[in-house]
């Protein structure tokens, strides 16, 4: 069982496990996110602003096993999910989907109608990279398939839709998969 909290500046031992966590997290299929411990220790102390949300989700002993991070846009009605992470050896115990459901439910206190993010496919683990994305990008994107293991399957199965894609976001063939979904019901 994990406990999901705010993490604050004083938590230093939890944001160095944190910044290890995207490094360690990210160097299989997106080693240029953070490549670095420093680098990613930079982007933990960024999400600790003010005006954004970093939850973390801490085991039974205190250690920190996943964090996630949100950034307010369009006025706070939609935010963007940027990034979340589980400890390698904590995947695929529901420790990211019990992230996801905090930062759905800390943006709907703050008035957000929208949860979006964006899901890189710079390895070629979607039907959607390595292929002219200008080309009929509706039926591309209506057709996808998931050839290795890349997680938009999984924010999809906690109810995130595609909205969109940014062809050769990274490079060549090498696209951001954009996916979004409703926070709260439209007001009549």
């Amino acid at each position: 069982m994990v406990t999901i909290r705010d993490v604050t500046h004083e938590d230093d031992r939890i944001i160095e496990q944190m910044a290890q966590m995207l490094v360690e997290g990210f160097r299989e299929h997106w080693s240029d996110a953070w490549p670095t411990l420093e680098e990613a220790l930079d982007e933990v102390r960024e999400m600790l602003a003010a005006d954004r949300i970093c939850r973390v989700a801490l085991d039974e002993r205190g250690r920190a096993v996943g964090w996630i991070g949100g950034i307010a846009e369009y006025d706070g009605l939609v935010w963007e999910l940027h990034p979340m992470v589980v400890r390698m050896d904590m995947q695929k115990r529901g420790i990211g989907r019990q992230l996801v459901r905090d930062l759905e439910a800390e943006v709907a206190k703050r008035g957000a109608l929208t949860l979006q993010l964006g899901t890189d496919d710079q390895d070629s683990m979607t039907t959607l990279a390595d292929t002219d994305l200008y080309d009929d990008l509706p039926s591309k994107i209506a057709n996808i398939r998931n050839l290795r293991g890349h997680p938009y399957e999984f924010y999809q199965k906690l109810g995130f839709k595609i909205v969109g894609v940014v062809p050769d976001a990274n490079g060549i063939g090498k696209p951001d998969i954009l996916m979004a979904k409703r926070i709260q019901p439209p007001s009549a």
